[in-house]
C-alpha cells in the first residue's frame, strides 16, 4: 500500500474518506477548510509546512481525508530524529494545538489511523497530538499543559474592568509611566529583546531567521507589538498570530528593567486594546505549564486554565517523553546555559531547540 494514501474498500467509498498526503495543489482547498472548521486553529494552516521545514529542515507529513473529493479532515504532522530527544512524529512541533482537525469522527478516525501507520513505519518513538480535547482515550496522555483563552468583551473599558483589580492596576501602572505601544514592521527589535530574555531563563532562542519565514508565510496575521518607554526605549515586546475571530501573543520578550515600569502588564493590554478595536472577540493566552510563574500571571488576569489534552501513541518508546524545563534532569544544563554569553547562545541556541519542538 502506497505510505501516502489510505483508501477505504471500493464498496464503502461513499462512507469513508480517503486519506492522502498533502500535495502542493491542495493548499487553497487545505486553509478554506481549516478556516471554517471549528475544530482548527492557527497552527492547522498550510503554511506550517514551510515553516517547519524552511526554518529547521524536519521531514512533514501533512495528511488530508476526503470525501468525494470534498475535503473532510486535516492532520499536520511533523517528524523530528533527534540524538539528543529521540525519534517523534508530532502534531505540530513549536506549535501549542495541533492534531486532527475534523468535521466528522469518520474523518478523525481515518487520520489518525493513517498518523500511526506512518509513525509506525517511520520508526518514532512515539507520535503525538496536541489536542484541545481527546481523541483517543486509550492512548498515554499528559496533563502538564493547560491553555488560557477567554471571549473579550466588545467595548474596551469593559475588557479593561474585567482584569481582577490588582491586575488592573499593574496596567495602570504602565499608562501613568507614560508607556507607549507600536506595531514593529520587522522582528530586529522583537528578537533582542526574546533572545535575552529566554537566555536569562536557562533556556535556548529559536533562530531569528524562523521569525522572519512566519512573516513571510503568515503575512499581516503574524504581529509584533513592543512597549516602549515615552522616550522610545524598548522595553517588552510581544508577537501574536491571528486567526478568524482570535488573537493569540505567542512569543514574548523583556528588558530586565521591564517590571519596574509594569511594560508586561502594559504589552498585553494594548494587544488585548488593539484587538478589541478591531473586532476580534477571543484572546488566547496560550499554554502554560501547571505550576509555573507564567500560569499564575495568566489566572492573575481573570483567565480560567482548560486543559489540554496531549495524547501519545507510544511506538517504541516505552512512556511519554518529559523534554521540558521542568524535568530535573536538565536543571544543570539551565544553570550552564543562563551563564553562556547571550552571543554564543544564541549561535548554539537554534542547533538544540530545533530538536525540542
Amino acid at each position: 500500500m502506497n505510505e501516502a494514501s489510505v483508501c477505504a474498500p471500493a464498496t464503502a467509498r461513499e462512507a469513508v474518506p480517503c486519506v492522502r498526503e498533502f500535495a502542493e495543489s491542495d493548499r487553497v482547498r487545505w486553509d478554506a477548510f481549516v478556516a471554517q472548521c471549528p475544530e482548527a486553529t492557527f497552527f492547522h494552516r498550510s503554511g506550517w509546512r514551510d515553516v517547519i521545514e524552511r526554518a529547521f529542515g524536519h521531514r512533514t507529513v501533512f495528511l488530508l481525508a476526503e470525501r468525494r473529493g470534498r475535503v473532510t479532515g486535516v492532520l499536520p504532522l511533523a517528524q523530528i530524529k533527534s540524538a539528543l530527544f529521540g525519534n517523534s512524529l508530532i502534531s505540530l512541533p513549536f506549535c501549542v494545538y495541533g492534531g486532527v482537525a475534523a468535521e466528522d469522527s469518520e474523518s478523525a478516525d481515518v487520520l489518525l489511523d493513517a498518523a500511526t501507520a506512518r509513525a509506525e513505519a517511520l520508526g518514532v518513538g512515539h507520535l503525538e497530538c496536541r489536542n484541545l480535547r481527546s481523541r483517543r482515550p486509550d492512548w498515554a496522555s499528559s496533563d502538564l499543559y493547560v491553555t488560557f483563552r477567554k471571549r473579550l468583551e466588545a467595548e474596551v473599558d469593559a475588557n479593561m474592568l474585567a482584569i481582577p483589580r490588582k491586575q488592573r492596576a499593574m496596567v495602570r501602572k504602565g499608562m501613568k509611566a507614560g508607556l507607549v505601544s507600536t506595531v514593529d514592521t520587522d522582528i530586529d527589535q522583537f528578537f533582542a529583546l526574546y533572545a535575552d530574555n529566554v537566555h536569562r531563563h536557562g533556556t535556548p532562542a529559536l533562530p531569528k531567521r524562523y521569525f522572519s519565514i512566519l512573516q513571510e508565510c503568515f503575512g499581516a496575521d503574524v504581529e509584533v507589538l513592543t512597549a516602549s518607554t515615552a522616550q522610545g526605549k524598548p522595553l517588552s515586546t510581544v508577537l501574536s498570530f491571528r486567526f478568524r475571530d482570535e488573537i493569540l501573543p505567542y512569543y514574548a520578550g523583556d528588558a530586565p528593567i521591564a517590571r519596574e515600569y509594569a511594560a508586561n502588564d502594559f504589552k498585553y493590554w494594548e494587544v488585548m486594546r488593539r484587538a478589541c478595536e478591531r473586532g476580534i472577540r477571543v484572546f488566547d493566552y496560550g499554554r502554560s505549564k501547571r505550576g509555573t510563574g507564567p500560569f499564575d500571571f495568566k489566572k492573575n488576569w481573570g483567565f480560567l486554565p482548560q486543559p489540554l489534552a496531549y495524547e501519545y501513541r507510544l511506538v517504541r518508546a516505552d512512556s511519554v517523553p518529559q523534554n521540558n524545563p521542568l524535568n530535573p534532569k536538565y536543571r544543570a544544563f539551565i544553570a550552564l546555559w543562563k551563564r553562556l554569553p547571550l552571543g554564543v547562545a544564541n549561535r548554539l541556541g537554534p542547533l538544540i531547540v530545533r530538536s525540542l519542538g
